[in-house]
């Protein structure tokens, strides 16, 4: 394929289709939905509630080996596979992430997919969309401003400035605000304490967002979150400060789920967009069910490789939403197994299958990983026009020993059409295969414990560790009945370990543990490990660099 036109120039080529006629395919009316221009709409609530009692279609997750600088296009995989499903007659439905403006100006890029296998409209889902971030960023800063508040005033509650655990969020990569002073300049500027900024997908807002069934369940979990403690060290809850009423009013509109399309005009549910490096990767359960109603496949992803996003998945999102996923997808590429076999990226051009065979102990231990939850899974090769038959035949070799399909799919050059075998390979195993779906560790491990689970059955590591500070956070929180929350663990998304440097499958490592946060909204256990950051910063050149706008209006140099 030569003089291939950039993401962007694709996308802004694409036969969109009004938005009303995706909808009709999905036996949606125009008054079913709230639209945001011609080719973005959201679901609303009366539509929602007439699905109740439906049956529930066949849930596919896709996601990755660990993720490296060369790609691996997990989101460009959904979309292709989503609509090669779609080309051999499956009435099928992708669930997807919106993207946060951190990485579309950073380094990663955006979340609509690539090549011939994207959403549109491309660019407002990068940038702006239907302002879901804006709101669950306003939602959580309005909760930061009443606690600062009721500090300033009588404090009735009894907050200890020392001890708010709550910081305040922005959506965009913005290191120097990771820790701050507020409160500075005098008496009426409020009560001086040490804070800190959080990029907006790891709000606890985003996680009780993506997780609550319908607004009172919203609401509920944003009364439940812990803001911080007393002086004498007793929690205190949102709801003391009277907040969940009006964060929830900022977030009705949001919590409809987003309609958009491919470029192959079928229809794709986006909604909420938390990282799986820092938060637990998923989509909103709202947007899955409705999907699930609608169509006979449900096609979704989780956020980088599959010992973060999918792990999230699985524990986390379908233990919470009682969903059970009939099959998984495990996307990698030879470029990305190279770089795990030792090769720099400057050096990936040329054919290594030596390289390929070493860097194939990666996708093993994700296949192994998989295995433990009991679902079907099969591998997609996501091709690249400088692939050889030799790397591919290498893969599919190894992927034999693990009796694991694996299937090459050009879907980013082809379209749906390049995903048709990989489609039908999907529908053989849903419908050949029976998924006995298990999380990893049931709800009576205890905390500690449940970690350690992840790091040794996931991580392939010796143990984990941690001071005496928060070894007793874990048994104080075990104590306070916390102890039946599943874990959202904060790492590195580069390596199995907490070095984003060791590639490979590493084994015999510690996890050291940094930080714990109680989320009790959410109802997790947020667990920080190494030196991962909740606030992420701009790389040296970031993409912003690149990113303009045309005397036409239109943006250019975004992907």
């Amino acid at each position: 394929m030569t003089n291939v036109p950039s993401d962007i120039e694709i996308a802004q080529a694409a036969s969109k289709k009004h938005i009303n006629d995706i909808a009709a395919k999905l036996d949606l009316r125009p008054d079913d939905i709230i639209p945001y221009g011609h080719d973005k709409a959201k679901i609303s609530y009366d539509f929602l509630r007439t699905l109740d009692g439906k049956k529930d279609g066949k849930l596919i997750l896709v996601t990755a080996i660990s993720p490296t600088p060369a790609g691996e296009g997990k989101t460009t995989t959904t979309v292709g596979l989503g609509d090669g499903l779609n080309a051999i007659g499956k009435n099928t439905v992708m669930c997807l992430r919106e993207p946060s403006l951190g990485p579309c100006f950073g380094m990663k890029g955006g979340a609509a997919g690539g090549g011939y296998a994207q959403v549109v409209p491309m660019t407002d889902i990068n940038l702006h969309f239907t302002g879901d971030f804006h709101a669950i960023g306003a939602a959580h800063n309005l909760l930061s401003a009443m606690i600062d508040n009721h500090m300033h005033w009588e404090n009735q509650l009894n907050i200890d400035p020392r001890r708010v655990t709550w910081r305040r969020v922005m959506d965009m990569n913005e290191r120097a605000l990771r820790t701050i002073t507020s409160g500075l300049g005098g008496f009426h500027n409020g009560v001086v304490r040490e804070a800190g900024f959080d990029i907006t997908v790891a709000s606890e807002i985003m996680a009780c967002f993506c997780l609550a069934n319908d607004l009172e369940d919203l609401r509920n979990r944003i009364g439940n979150i812990t803001i911080g403690y007393t002086r004498d060290k007793k929690p205190v809850q949102a709801r003391a400060l009277k907040a969940e009423g009006a964060m929830t009013a900022l977030l009705r509109d949001a919590l409809q789920p987003n309609l958009v399309q491919t470029l192959e005009n079928n229809p794709a549910l986006m909604h909420g967009g938390p990282f799986a490096n820092i938060a637990h990767g998923c989509n909103s359960v709202i947007a899955t069910r409705t999907a699930l109603k609608l169509a006979d496949y449900v096609v979704t992803e989780a956020g980088f490789g599959a010992d973060l996003g999918a792990e999230k998945f699985l524990d986390i999102k379908c233990r919470k939403a009682g969903l059970h996923p009939d099959a998984i997808v495990l996307v990698a590429t030879t470029k990305a197994l190279k770089m795990h076999g030792g090769v720099a990226k400057s050096d990936l051009k040329g054919e290594n299958v030596d390289a390929i065979k070493k860097g194939c102990a990666n996708l093993g231990r994700h296949i192994r990983n998989l295995g433990q939850f009991g679902v079907p899974v099969t591998v997609a090769i996501n091709h690249f026009v400088t692939d050889t038959d030799a790397e591919h035949q290498a893969i599919r070799d190894f992927c034999a020993e693990y009796g694991v399909s694996c299937n090459v799919s050009s879907h980013w050059e082809h379209g749906g059409k390049g995903a048709m075998p990989l489609a039908e390979a999907v529908v053989d195993l849903v419908e050949n295969q029976t998924s006995q779906f298990r999380p990893l560790y049931m709800d009576d491990v205890p905390l500690w414990d449940k970690v350690r689970r992840i790091a040794r059955s996931i991580y392939g590591a010796e143990d984990i560790i941690a001071d005496k500070k928060v070894r007793a956070q874990f048994a104080e929180f075990q104590e306070q009945g916390y102890g039946h929350y599943p874990i959202c663990m904060a790492k590195t998304q580069y390596s199995f370990s907490t070095d984003p440097q060791l590639l490979g499958a590493p084994e015999g490592h510690d996890v050291p543990i940094r930080e714990i946060r109680l989320a009790t909204g959410a109802e997790f256990l947020v667990v920080i490990c190494g030196e991962i950051m909740t606030m992420p910063g701009l790389p040296r050149v970031p993409a912003a660099e690149q990113i303009s706008v045309t005397d036409k209006g239109r943006i250019k140099g975004l992907f």
